[in-house]
């Protein structure tokens, strides 16, 4: 009877003693939490997140933040299922599958590179539509950033090249290029007409079949957007596209007599086209924590992203506001600046 007592005893103990350890054992989960609030108005390291060369530039009161993610978790840094567990209870945390975030075909030196370009292209975007919510012209050039091997454009065409003509017809953007090219059926000749390094080249190439049944001649062609002035944006050590739409506005207002503002704290998150147009993004929960931490008075939201709005728990009583294009938000802040009331401005609805 005793022996069996202790062998009880001692099986309860392991039991326990492996379900703690359990707890501690590494898992593949992320923790998102509230992370980094950054107002494009204001200064980083000493140094204006905002710069303007070439044009003149506005200081005003008020704020227009762009709020990150913080993840913690990953390949080589896995949580503990104790972290993991207690972060799922935080009603500012969110735990998601690692791959969510780390898909296994992708080296984290592949994904990093990847959020570094995006957030590059997110400032350039944000410049262009910027300045055309604000009347100001540039120019767009079509340039040939790849060339497929096997293809009728290799040994022709390169890197760099600026398309400037589609069988005499000007190119002024990538899309006109594609479109001008595909204008034929798969096997016609086409004459596409580059500057190299200033000097004007002409190629002569039969295009062939793409997968899509169209004619190609095997180049990928990027736009390069020529702003009549630089504008530079700083803000460390951040990637990803999310912080679009606040650097549209930020821009907007170093460029602007008025204040965009009116003194108000604005907070947001949402991608950005060059055509103004506001996307969607993730772990907007955990950026509105973060902007209810600044001290914000309106969160701007993409309108794609509206649904999680509805999940942050710990983000009080700041005011949330939908954005579906760039002119949207500008119409929001002019609508603040004059009073309106928070009811007024476009809501995210509960569906």
């Amino acid at each position: 009877m005793l022996r069996r007592a202790s062998t009880l005893i001692a099986a309860v103990v392991l039991l326990a003693a492996f379900a703690v350890g359990g707890l501690y054992l590494p898992v593949p989960y992320l923790v998102a939490s509230p992370g980094l609030a950054l107002d494009t108005l204001g200064e980083a390291d000493g140094e204006p997140v905002i710069q303007v060369d070439g044009a003149d530039s506005y200081a005003h009161d008020g704020g227009l933040s762009m709020v990150t993610v913080q993840y913690t978790g990953g390949p080589g840094v896995r949580m503990d299922l104790f972290t993991v567990l207690s972060a799922w209870l935080s009603p500012s945390q969110a735990v998601l599958p690692e791959e969510a975030l780390f898909p296994p075909d992708r080296s984290v030196e592949e994904i990093s590179e990847t959020q570094t370009l995006e957030m590059d292209d997110s400032q350039t975007n944000a410049t262009a539509a910027a300045l055309t919510e604000l009347g100001v012209d540039y120019d767009t050039e079509a340039f040939v950033a790849g060339v497929a091997e096997g293809m009728p454009a290799e040994g022709e065409l390169r890197e760099g090249d600026v398309v400037t003509a589609v069988d005499g017809e000007p190119v002024g953007g990538k899309d006109e290029a594609v479109r001008l090219v595909a204008d034929r059926a798969p096997g016609d000749p086409v004459e596409i007409t580059v500057d190299r390094d200033g000097e004007a080249v002409e190629a002569a190439l039969t295009t062939t079949e793409s997968d899509d049944g169209t004619a190609i001649v095997g180049i990928m062609v990027a736009d390069d957007l020529l702003f009549p002035f630089d504008v530079e944006i700083s803000v460390g050590d951040v990637g990803g596209p999310s912080a679009g739409m606040m650097f549209a506005l930020g821009i907007m207002d170093r460029l602007s007599e008025e204040s965009l503002t009116g003194g108000h704290e604005i907070a947001g998150t949402g991608t950005i086209a060059a055509d103004g147009t506001v996307g969607g993004v993730s772990g907007v929960a955990q950026k509105m924590v973060s902007a209810e931490r600044l001290g914000a008075e309106y969160f701007f939201v993409a309108a794609d992203s509206c649904s999680q709005t509805f999940d942050s728990a710990a983000a009080g009583d700041i005011e949330v506001v939908r954005v579906e294009r760039l002119e949207d938000a500008v119409g929001a802040l002019e609508a603040i600046r004059g009073g309106g009331a928070p009811a007024d401005l476009p809501r995210c609805e509960q569906g």
